[in-house]
């Protein structure tokens, strides 16, 4: 089995439902899954792939032939503390990994800068910069930021 519109079949006669029920069901147009089987369109839409993802308890990744059974690995993953609430029948490492980023984005941390880091950034670190030549610098970076303030 390799196409979506035969993985969804074959997840409809699982439950004993036709194609057209599931279709209704999810709140997916019928005529998106005869597109499907007929090859005129190549998916369905991201938002159809999660409604009918949704109505199969299974991740979108799982629909589209991507990812597999869950393994001993995966119930391993889910026994780590921080991670207890992955499911691996539901979704894949990668797919649970991404939407904890998007509920939970650590803040990046600021990097440390000197002055001797911007010093080599501005004149290449090709000679020595005198205080005089950096104190130009900040004095032309400070006219920039009013001169845009102004228009």
């Amino acid at each position: 089995m390799n196409s979506l519109y035969e993985r969804i079949e074959a997840l409809c006669r699982q439950r004993q439902v036709s194609v057209t029920d599931m279709c209704r069901a999810a709140g997916i147009p019928r005529a998106n899954l005869t597109d499907l089987k007929m090859g005129r369109q190549a998916s369905l839409s991201t938002k159809n792939l999660e409604k009918a993802a949704a109505y199969f308890n299974t991740s979108v990744g799982s629909l589209l032939g991507w990812s597999r059974e869950p393994d001993d690995l995966d119930r391993a993953v889910s026994a780590i503390p921080g991670y207890e609430d992955y499911d691996p029948a539901k979704e894949t490492l990668p797919e649970y990994l991404a939407r904890k980023a998007k509920k939970d984005p650590a803040p990046a941390p600021r990097p440390t800068v000197t002055e001797e880091d911007i010093k080599f950034a501005l004149f290449g670190g090709d000679r020595e910069i005198t205080d005089e030549m950096y104190q130009e610098v900040k004095r032309f970076a400070n006219y920039v930021k009013q001169k845009d303030r102004l228009e």
